[in-house]
């Protein structure tokens, strides 16, 4: 089955080492929380919003293990009045066994606040 996961985070600087280090953080989390691996992956879309443009968030699949044919792109975020500022956002899409509610979304730094609802929904204490 093919689902989506969701995950995002946040720099507080426009660099290229913390954008990179930040998504790599995220991608890492995202791919341990719902046990996948790099050849389960469809592709992945990472958005950033207009602040951040340092570095392509995508090159920090470069420096994770087995990731070299895993399509990725980037591309813009809607500039929403009094969004959320300096947001990594990643769409990624996996061949998956797991259901719907079983998938984990994965939101770190000020973006935990985008989704709590996921955050809830996957937490172990409910």
């Amino acid at each position: 089955m093919i689902r989506g996961i969701r995950g995002a985070t946040t720099v507080s600087e426009n660099s290229a080492d913390e954008i990179l280090n930040k998504t790599e953080m995220l991608l890492k989390e995202m791919v341990e929380e719902n046990r996948v691996e790099p050849s389960d992956i469809a592709s992945i879309l990472i958005t950033v919003t207009d602040e951040i443009d340092a570095v392509f968030p995508a090159k920090a699949l470069r420096r994770l293990v087995g990731f070299t044919f895993v399509p990725v792109t980037c591309a813009r975020e809607i500039p929403v009045p009094n969004s959320l500022s300096h947001c990594i956002r990643v769409m990624m899409t996996v061949n998956t066994n797991l259901a719907p509610h079983e998938i984990k979304h994965i939101y770190q730094e000020r973006a935990i606040d985008l989704r709590p609802d996921l955050r809830l929904t996957n937490s172990t204490e409910l």
